[in-house]
């Protein structure tokens, strides 16, 4: 018997990787709670400051009633009652990572389960900002081949930028993804293919719920039962969470791109997808014109991030209180359960 583990565990990675299936499927598991987006997550760690110190019960307030109450914080999405949990955050530890973890420990309540999980593409690019807030978290890095990956962001009615962005996003989440194996370690990041996923499910579900110190449970195969009563169908690009694994979008950027652009993204990411075992088809070296484009913008996403850094540390020795979550161990039962 696996020893049973409360850590939160936070999925990441590039856009159009599969992550919403994932979500699916360990929320299917009988242990682990693991709603859809909130998106509620990095913007409070953005607004700390705003809601000063959070020791004073008035600050706490305003803070519980901007995650329950704010107009993009998706809260809704969770079916919980927003004066209970806005409650819980004003009686709970006096920290944002308590405040956080508050909300996902009373969605784990809801629904009977002692673990929760977090999700959201991006936050690949906040793996410090959530450390600092759960530093027990266990992260799960999907990879998906770049070129599909590429191909379906680009497809996206909420995607504003181009075949250049695409391409950085996905480098950038790999080579972070990269990092983070090497910094964490085996206990805490785990990472794998969206094409072990889909195409041998129940082998690759197995080998994270060993990660995760759960056991695998087979209704992790079928989250599509879930995902048709959670997923709505205006959201055509999650639609596939309503069917059973398969791999019918594995290596479908081929009919999606134009020559060139498969020429550029393969050029660009070959050895990324190398490293990750992706078969590359030995195109043809892209026109300067492009390559030279793609190097620009790189340039700039490195000038931007370095100055974001500089922010956050500002922001860091300007904090009244630690953000540390002080809420641990499984989320108890409602009581009389």
């Amino acid at each position: 018997m696996t020893r049973e583990s409360s850590r939160p565990i936070i999925v990441l990675g590039c856009p159009r990787s599969g992550t919403t299936l994932l979500q699916q499927m360990l929320h299917s598991h009988p242990r682990i709670a693991f709603p859809s987006e909130t998106r509620f997550v990095h913007v409070a760690y953005e607004r700390r400051l705003d809601f000063g110190d959070l020791e004073q019960e008035a600050n706490r307030r305003a803070l519980a009633e901007w995650i329950t109450g704010g107009a993009d914080t998706k809260f809704h999405v969770l079916g919980l009652d927003p004066a209970g949990v806005v409650d819980e955050i004003v009686h709970g530890p006096p920290t944002l990572g308590s405040a956080l973890a508050a909300v996902f420990r009373a969605y784990a309540r809801q629904h009977g389960k002692p673990r929760w999980g977090d999700k959201r593409p991006s936050y690949f690019r906040r793996v410090p900002m959530l450390q600092r807030m759960f530093p027990e978290a266990q992260f799960v890095h999907l990879v998906r081949d770049g070129r599909d990956a590429v191909s379906s962001l680009m497809r996206m009615p909420w995607f504003k930028g181009d075949l250049y962005a695409a391409a950085l996003t996905w480098r950038e989440a790999v080579d972070t993804g990269r990092r983070l194996g090497e910094s964490l370690g085996p206990g805490t990041f785990y990472e794998f293919r969206y094409e072990d996923l889909v195409g041998e499910p129940e082998d690759a579900l197995r080998r994270l719920c060993a990660f995760l110190g759960e056991e695998y449970d087979p209704a992790m195969t079928k989250a599509y039962r879930h995902a048709r009563e959670t997923v709505p169908s205006s959201r055509k690009w999650h639609l596939r969470t309503h069917e059973a694994p398969n791999t019918r979008q594995v290596g479908a950027w081929r009919d999606r791109m134009a020559d060139w652009e498969a020429d550029l993204v393969e050029h660009v990411l070959a050895d990324r997808l190398r490293h990750h075992g992706y078969e590359l088809t030995g195109v043809p070296r892209p026109a300067a014109v492009h390559l030279a484009r793609f190097q620009r913008l790189a340039a700039h996403r490195w000038r931007s991030r370095h100055a974001q850094t500089v922010r956050d540390r500002l922001a860091e020795a300007r904090e009244p209180n630690p953000v540390v979550s002080r809420l641990t161990g499984p989320v108890p039962p409602h009581p009389g359960h």
